[in-house]
């Protein structure tokens, strides 16, 4: 079923992989435009990481053995990994940190994601603000379905969306362009550079069979799963690339949607 499962988002893949985005972002403005609306996606990702650790692994009081401890080591890695990594200057911060900081190096404004984050602090409901945020549609659409897959708490769809759709898809020629805006001594993007290489470097050879196997645990022998599976991981790669499409609408016509 895993071959199955692959040949079907095999299409979704190229389009990302191949998607005009990349190309589009040529200038710092640019990418402050993206990482503005892509820092959204950095941060629900560990929604989705955290999920599978509660799930998976063991967190409650009295503790018990993990019933699968080559899963629960593999979702314990990748929290390690994300959460607390260490940054180019070798302090220890959560990836989503570490792209705040990327940010700022570069004067995007974080002030949106911030805001949602004090909200949630706060005891506001995480739909609500979705919903209230005056997000692009793109962005909040995006958020929608992660969290609704989060809540409606079937492990093998949480595990298919972390594992398929959230795959890093980042070509290499987008982190090549960001290196050779950084060549100008009048701008600096080393953080975004770091942060960028990082993330490929933690999700790379370990962890992409890891989660493959931890799919096929998860769904085991049964069609309906595999099935529940395909059906989410397709979803979630379209949504991407619908996050994709709208980010490259708003670079490539800033003008227009800042009216």
């Amino acid at each position: 079923m895993i071959e199955s499962l692959n040949e079907q988002l095999t299409p979704y893949k190229k389009q990302l992989i191949h998607h005009p985005i990349y190309s589009n972002i040529a200038s710092k403005d640019d990418l402050r435009l993206f990482m503005e609306d892509h820092v959204y996606a950095v941060w629900d990702f560990m929604s989705l990481v955290k999920k599978l650790q509660l799930e998976l692994t063991t967190t409650s009081l009295p503790w018990q053995p993990p019933t699968d401890n080559a899963t629960a080591r593999l979702i314990n890695e990748i929290v390690w990994g994300e959460e607390t990594d260490l940054d180019k200057d070798g302090n220890a911060v959560s990836h989503f940190e570490m792209y705040l900081n990327a940010m700022k190096q570069i004067g995007a404004n974080p002030n949106g994601i911030l805001d949602m984050l004090t909200a949630l602090s706060q005891g506001k409901e995480l739909f609500d603000l979705i919903d209230n945020a005056k997000l692009p549609s793109y962005v909040s659409d995006f958020l929608r379905f992660t969290f609704q897959i989060i809540e409606e708490n079937k492990i093998h769809k949480i595990a298919a969306v972390f594992t398929f759709g959230r795959e890093d898809l980042i070509p290499d020629m987008f982190i090549s362009m960001i290196k050779k805006m950084n060549r100008d001594k009048e701008q600096s993007f080393d953080q975004t550079i770091y942060y960028f290489e990082r993330h490929i470097e933690v999700d790379g050879d370990t962890h992409g069979p890891l989660a493959i196997q931890m799919i096929k645990n998860l769904c085991g022998t049964d069609p309906n799963k595999w099935n529940e599976a395909i059906s989410a991981s397709k979803t979630a790669l379209k949504m991407r690339i619908a996050l994709w499409d709208g980010i490259h609408s708003k670079i490539s016509q800033p003008e227009k949607l800042l009216i």
